[in-house]
C-alpha cells in the first residue's frame, strides 16, 4: 500500500465532467488501498477573474466586479447543479459556496470605498478560489463512495508575510501536517486540501504565487512522506517543447530534478519551478499526467540522470525579457564593474535571468524582465555615470525584441558535438545568436535571438536535435 498526493490543476477541475473525471481517477487509487491526499487548484479561469475583480474595485469599477462576482457564482452552481442530484449535498453546497461569495463581495467593497488594494488583500481575495473548488470535490469523492473531508492549507502551511508570493516556514508546516493531515490518512479518509494557499503564523492567509498549487502538492507529499507526487494536468506530461509552436511535440517519459528544474526556470508551464525542492531530498518521484488520459503513463521525474543518444531532451523560451549591454573598450581590466553593474540591478529588484561576457572584458550583456528594462539601463547608467563621463564606458542599452531559447538534457557539458549540432540547425534556419550562456550547468545551454526568429529556431531544433536524438533510441 503506498501514499500518493495527487494535484489536481485548474483544468482538472474546470466543469462538471473533469470533476467527476477527478472522482474517478481517486476512487480508484482509493479502492487499490492506497492512502490519497487530493490537493485542487481553483476551477480554471476563477483565480484571474478574482485578481480582476479586485483590480476593478480599487479603480472604481463597482459594475465590473459585480459582474464577476455573479459569474464566479454562476461557474461553481452549474458544477454544483451538474453532479449532485441529492438536495442535501446540493443545499449545504450551496450554502458553503454563498458564504464565500458573500466574503468575496465584502472585501471588493471594502478595495472600492477606499479605492485601493493591497497584496495582504488580493492574497484573500486569490485564496477564495481553491476555498470553493474543494467542498466540490470532496462531496463528490463522497458521492462515488470514497470517504472525504476538505481541509484548508490555511492551516497547514505557515509561511512568511512575504504576500501574493510567500515562503514556506518548513518545521512549522512539517509539524501541522503530521499532526492535522496525517491521522486523516491512517484513518482512510481522502482528504481533499486547497493549493496555492498558505497562512502567517498570525493566521493571516497568503498565497505561494501563481502556479504555486503544485508546489502545495510537492510540500505536502514530502510532509506525508508520499511515494509519489502526481500532478495531473490537461497535457498528457512534460512536452519536448510547446505543442502550440511545434505540433510534433512528444511527451518526454523521464526527466531528473536538475532537468525538470532548469525547464521550469526557462520557462516551460507545467511545473512550477519551485516544485521539485521539497522532494529532492526525500527522494521522491514526481508523476505528470493527463486528467483525460489517465491511462498514458505521463512523465516521470526522479533524481536519476537518464542521458539520450540525442542528450537534448527539450527545448524552452522565455519571451517578454530585454538583453541590457553594457560596453566600452575602456572597461578592460578596471576591476568592479561588473559587481557595480548587477548592484544597480538589485537595487531594481530585477531577476537576472541569465549572463555572458566577452572574454576581453569589453562588454556584458545579461537578460532581465521586460518591464524592469528601463529602470535597469537608467540604474546602469546613474551607477556608471563617472565612467561613461570619461568614455571609458561607451554605451548602456536594452534591447526589447529578443527571446530565451534553452534546450535541456542531461550530460549536455561532458558530450562533445551538442553545441555544434543546435547551432548547426539554427545556421540551417538562417537564425543568428546574439548571446550564449552554459556556464557550469551539466543541463542546459541557453541562448539570445531576435524575437522573429523564435519560432523557425524552435522548430528547426526540434526537428533536427531533439526527435533525432529520440529515434536513434
Amino acid at each position: 500500500m503506498a501514499t500518493i498526493t495527487m494535484k489536481f490543476g485548474g483544468t482538472s477541475v474546470g466543469n462538471a465532467d473533469a470533476i467527476a473525471q477527478v472522482a474517478d481517477i481517486v476512487r480508484t487509487s482509493f479502492d487499490a488501498g492506497h492512502k490519497t491526499v487530493v490537493v485542487c487548484s481553483a476551477m480554471s479561469g476563477v483565480t484571474n477573474m478574482l485578481i480582476e475583480s479586485a483590480t476593478s474595485a480599487a479603480s472604481g469599477d463597482a459594475a465590473r466586479y459585480r459582474y464577476l462576482a455573479h459569474q464566479i457564482r454562476d461557474k461553481h452552481e452549474t458544477a454544483i447543479r451538474c453532479l449532485f442530484p441529492s438536495d442535501v449535498e446540493r443545499i449545504n453546497l450551496r450554502d458553503e459556496m454563498d458564504a464565500l461569495i458573500e466574503e468575496f463581495e465584502t472585501l471588493c467593497y471594502g478595495i472600492y470605498v477606499l479605492r485601493e488594494t493591497s497584496l495582504k488583500a488580493l492574497d484573500k481575495v486569490a485564496s477564495l478560489g481553491e476555498r470553493l473548488s474543494v467542498p466540490i470535490v470532496s462531496a463528490m469523492l463522497r458521492q462515488h463512495g470514497v470517504p472525504s473531508t476538505t481541509l484548508s492549507a490555511s492551516y497547514l502551511i505557515v509561511t512568511d508575510e512575504q504576500y501574493q508570493s510567500a515562503g514556506v516556514l518548513f518545521e512549522e508546516t512539517e509539524t501541522n501536517i503530521q499532526q492535522k493531515l496525517v491521522p486523516l490518512l491512517e484513518q482512510g479518509i481522502v482528504p481533499v486540501v486547497t493549493g496555492f494557499i498558505g497562512a502567517t503564523r498570525d493566521g493571516v492567509i497568503t498565497t505561494l504565487g501563481r502556479g504555486g498549487s503544485d508546489y502545495s502538492g510537492a510540500i505536502l507529499g514530502a510532509y506525508t512522506h508520499s511515494d509519489e507526487v502526481w500532478i495531473w494536468t490537461d497535457v498528457d506530461g512534460v512536452m519536448t517543447t510547446d505543442p502550440r509552436m511545434v505540433p510534433d511535440a512528444r511527451v518526454i517519459p523521464t526527466l531528473s530534478y536538475g532537468e525538470v528544474g532548469e525547464m521550469a526556470y526557462f520557462g516551460a508551464k507545467v511545473l512550477h519551478s519551485k516544485t521539485v525542492q521539497p522532494l529532492v531530498e526525500r527522494n521522491i518521484p514526481i508523476r505528470v499526467k493527463n486528467t483525460f488520459n489517465p491511462s498514458f503513463e505521463g512523465t516521470l521525474i526522479t533524481n536519476q540522470d537518464r542521458t539520450t543518444p540525442g542528450t537534448v531532451k527539450a527545448i524552452t523560451g522565455i519571451q517578454d525579457i530585454s538583453l541590457i549591454t553594457v560596453a566600452g573598450r575602456g572597461m578592460i581590466g578596471v576591476p568592479g564593474i561588473a559587481a557595480r553593474t548587477f548592484s544597480a540591478v538589485a537595487r531594481q529588484n530585477a531577476n537576472v535571468l541569465m549572463i555572458s561576457q566577452s572574454s576581453s572584458e569589453q562588454s556584458i550583456c545579461f537578460v532581465v524582465p521586460q518591464d524592469k528594462s528601463a529602470l535597469v539601463v537608467k540604474a546602469i547608467e546613474d551607477e556608471l555615470a563617472y565612467e561613461l563621463q570619461r568614455q571609458n564606458i561607451d554605451r548602456v542599452w536594452a534591447d526589447d525584441s529578443v527571446e530565451i531559447i534553452t534546450v535541456v538534457g542531461a550530460g549536455m557539458r561532458n558530450k562533445p558535438g551538442v553545441a555544434a549540432r543546435v547551432f548547426g540547425a539554427l545556421g540551417e534556419a538562417n537564425v543568428n545568436i546574439l548571446a550564449i550562456a552554459q556556464g557550469a550547468s551539466d543541463y542546459c545551454l541557453s541562448m539570445i535571438v531576435d524575437a522573429n526568429d523564435t519560432q523557425a529556431a524552435v522548430r528547426q531544433i526540434h526537428k533536427l536535435v531533439v526527435l533525432n536524438g529520440y529515434q536513434n533510441e
